[in-house]
C-alpha cells in the first residue's frame, strides 16, 4: 500500500508535506495566541482562559455538576478535575453534595467567583477583539461559522451566534 501523495516506495519527499500548512498547526498556532493576548490583558496572572471558561460555565448555570461542566466546555474530566481544584483552592467556586443525590457533587461560584467574572467579562471581550485582530465583520463571522462547523464534525451549525468572549 503506498501512502497518499507518496512515490510508490512509502517515502514522502520534501515539499510534498508542509505540517506549516495544515490545519492542526494552525488552528494549534491560532489558540496560541488566542491564549497569550488572554495572558497579556486578563488583569488576574492566576486565571487561565480555560478556567475562566469554566467559571462562566458554572454561572451560566447557576449551580452544575462537574459532569455538567465537562459537557459545556468540551473539556476532558482529568483536566477538569484539575481546574475544579484550582478554582476551589482560589475560593472562586463551592463543591457541595447534591441535596437529592448524595453521590453527585455540585459545583457553584462564591461571591469572589461571581466578582472576578463581573471583573474579566469586559476584558475577555477586549481579547476576543485582538484575537480577531483586523478581521472584518464578514471575515469574522466566517471563521466563527467554519469553527463552529469543523467542531460539529461537519455538519451545519444549529444557529448562528455572535462569537464568545474569552
Amino acid at each position: 500500500m503506498t501512502v497518499p501523495g507518496s512515490e510508490g516506495d512509502g517515502k514522502v519527499t520534501p515539499g510534498q508535506y508542509d505540517f506549516t500548512e495544515q490545519i492542526g498547526h494552525l488552528l494549534r498556532r491560532a489558540y496560541q495566541r488566542h491564549t497569550a493576548i488572554f495572558s497579556e490583558v486578563i488583569p488576574d496572572s492566576k486565571l487561565t482562559a480555560t478556567q475562566f471558561v469554566v467559571l462562566h460555565a458554572v454561572k451560566d448555570r447557576e449551580s452544575c455538576s462537574v459532569n455538567e461542566i465537562v459537557r459545556a466546555t468540551a473539556i476532558d474530566q482529568g483536566t477538569m478535575r484539575g481546574i475544579v481544584e484550582r478554582l476551589k483552592s482560589r475560593k472562586l467556586i463551592r463543591i457541595a453534595e447534591d441535596k437529592t443525590d448524595r453521590r453527585k457533587l455540585v459545583v457553584s461560584l462564591t461571591k469572589a467567583g461571581e466578582q472576578l467574572i463581573a471583573e474579566i467579562v469586559p476584558y475577555a471581550k477586549k481579547v476576543t477583539e485582538l484575537t480577531y485582530g483586523d478581521f472584518n465583520a464578514a471575515e469574522r463571522l466566517a471563521l466563527s461559522f467554519l469553527l463552529r462547523r469543523m467542531t460539529e464534525g461537519g455538519q451545519e451549525p444549529a444557529a448562528p451566534s455572535a462569537p464568545a468572549s474569552s
